[in-house]
């Protein structure tokens, strides 16, 4: 299983589930509830502010944001949105997900939100983790221990 650890970039796994999601909900004639688009349509929004708060601070921090190569990170970004998550595009893409579930008003819909949180934790965050751990030793491990990795 190692071999899908930092294979596949996360943008692309949060849109195929999307894209599972959307086609795997049942079609139904009932339109949906303007009260169930707008939470659908903030929860989207507060996710794409979190993936675009992440991204800016490790711009402002002069650090990759290619998730594939955790190696080549050259600081540790505990500002921001980092105080608060240490996974914040992970967790905007998470709410992306969980916003096309309630759009879409689909119990199998809401797999996908499931099945992105048990593969990044897998196959993304716990092999980065391992990195910045090796790469910033005790401030990684400082910040890891008073920031959750998702909320």
């Amino acid at each position: 299983m190692r071999t899908l650890e930092n294979r596949i970039p996360p943008p692309l796994v949060a849109l195929s589930l999307a894209a599972g999601m959307w086609f795997a909900a049942p079609a139904t004639n009932d339109a949906p509830r303007p009260a169930l688009i707008a939470f659908a349509v903030i929860l989207g929004l507060i996710g794409v502010g979190l993936a675009v708060a992440g991204s800016v601070s490790f711009r402002k921090a002069k650090t990759t944001v290619n998730p594939l190569r955790p190696g080549n990170a050259s600081a540790l970004v505990v500002t921001g949105v980092y105080r608060f998550t240490r996974n914040p595009m992970y967790l905007g893409m998470l709410l992306c997900l969980v916003a096309v579930g309630v759009y879409r008003s689909s119990f199998l819909a809401m797999a996908g939100p499931l099945i992105f949180l048990i593969y990044m934790n897998r196959f993304q965050i716990v092999p980065e983790e391992a990195v910045l751990e090796a790469k910033f030793g005790s401030s990684y491990l400082e910040y890891k221990s008073r920031v959750r990795r998702w909320l």
